[in-house]
């Protein structure tokens, strides 16, 4: 049987790397850039006023007193300037400013010529035609120069940075409507079984909804790939063969419900073996011990096997197939978080497995402590109901080596999605 971290290990190595694509920067959030970007033109372009006040010469109004330090930082200022003019944020008239004269200014305006400190409107008395100053400014004080941010020839956004909203300011401070991108991975989901109907039909005797390929595919969705859920594929060996070489000349990645446990899945198995290499060795884990691996196809396009049951599949998900998805993106952590928590009652684990438990994480109002509920696992509760996992934001993981856990014994628990 081979360990969680083996198997990981192993289907990460295989993770797809789309070729990189040019898409427009309102597309690009959470992709990996493809390309180096550097700016062109300095950011900010111009001086700026960085509040709303009056444009100044420091000079003129008590300038080389330290802001915040010594005893006249906060001495008034007698003398008062005339306001010979106001310029608005986008005003495109230059103004020259003249010594010992103010000009009102807003939040990103240009700045005057000759003009080298912006006097906050609350340190003033607010005047119209003529300003008092109640506090002096030095020379730089609440101005945005030109280039404070990104000089010319700088690298704005860095290859194989993950795109975030302030690398897409960037892109759109540097000018740049598209960027080179690695997309997100294609993957395709399908389910196979002979019981199996989609929602669309009424379950007959012995049949049931395909619940398993819905689930796993909003979880690829979630994982921030680009999903196609496939369906039921098609029994007879011929069609099954066709189907998913089909799919895999389309896709990145494959993921196909239902194709391990039990003989009924080998029809799948020995397609897929006839395209490539399939693995289905047992996972030290549980649930979700019995799944499959390979590399089908010229491309050797990632496949995954997944059980008929639903929670073994999206624990299987979260353990093997999200990190996969998450390395294809370029992120620097492909695991979602882990923090240590307080159980608040016994939890039941199987010997030599990794034990991953769906569970309520919680936090003590009063001491910032972690607290985990079990919502399976527990005194005999069963591991395989979709409706637990429902009301689960976590999961919890229970070493290989451990088979009980006791009401405080601290544990590891793995964040699943906000809700």
């Amino acid at each position: 049987m081979r360990s969680v971290e083996d198997q990981l290990a192993i289907v990460v190595d295989a993770a797809p790397v789309p070729e990189p694509i040019r898409v427009g920067i309102t597309d690009a959030l959470g992709l990996m850039c493809a390309e180096e970007v550097s700016a062109a033109n300095p950011l900010p372009g111009f001086p700026q006023a960085a509040v709303d006040g009056y444009a100044v010469r420091a000079v003129d109004v008590g300038g080389g007193v330290a802001l915040g330090s010594g005893p006249e930082k906060d001495r008034p200022v007698e003398r008062s300037l005339p306001v010979v003019g106001e310029v608005a944020a986008g005003s495109q008239k230059p103004l020259r400013l003249q010594p010992k004269q103010a000009v009102r200014v807003a939040t990103g305006a240009p700045l005057p010529t000759l003009a080298d400190a912006v006097l906050p409107l609350q340190w003033s008395d607010r005047g119209r035609k003529r300003v008092t100053p109640s506090r002096p400014v030095r020379t730089g004080d609440f101005v945005r120069k030109a280039g404070d941010d990104i000089q010319p020839g700088d690298v704005a956004v860095r290859q194989g940075s993950v795109l975030g909203p302030a690398q897409i300011g960037l892109l759109a401070a540097s000018g740049r409507d598209k960027v080179l991108v690695y997309p997100r991975p294609r993957v395709t989901v399908m389910s196979f079984g002979l019981e199996l109907v989609d929602i669309e039909r009424d379950p007959g005797l012995g049949q049931v909804y395909d619940v398993a390929s819905y689930a796993v595919a909003a979880a690829a969705k979630e994982a921030g790939a680009t999903v196609t859920r496939a369906g039921i594929i098609n029994a007879e060996p011929r069609r099954l063969k066709e189907t998913i070489a089909h799919q895999a000349s389309r896709s990145e990645m494959l993921i196909i419900t239902g194709a391990v446990g039990g003989s009924g899945a080998e029809p799948v198995q020995n397609v897929l073996r006839d395209l490539g290499e399939i693995d289905t060795t047992r996972v030290a884990m549980h649930p979700g011990s019995v799944q499959g691996f390979g590399l089908v196809g010229e491309e050797r396009i990632p496949v995954f096997l997944l059980p008929p049951n639903t929670v073994s599949s999206l624990v299987i998900f979260e353990a093997l197939i999200r990190p996969t998805i998450r390395q294809s993106l370029g992120k620097a952590e492909p695991t979602r978080r882990t923090v240590q928590a307080r159980s608040l009652g016994r939890i039941e684990s199987l010997p030599g497995r990794l034990g991953l438990v769906r569970g309520r994480l919680m936090r003590d109002a009063e001491t910032g402590d972690y607290l985990v509920q079990s919502l399976s696992g527990a005194e005999g509760a069963p591991a395989h109901l979709l409706a637990g996992f429902a009301e689960a934001n976590a999961l919890i993981r229970i070493p290989r080596d451990i088979t009980e856990v006791r009401p405080g014994d601290l544990v590891d628990v793995e964040f699943l999605q906000q809700r």
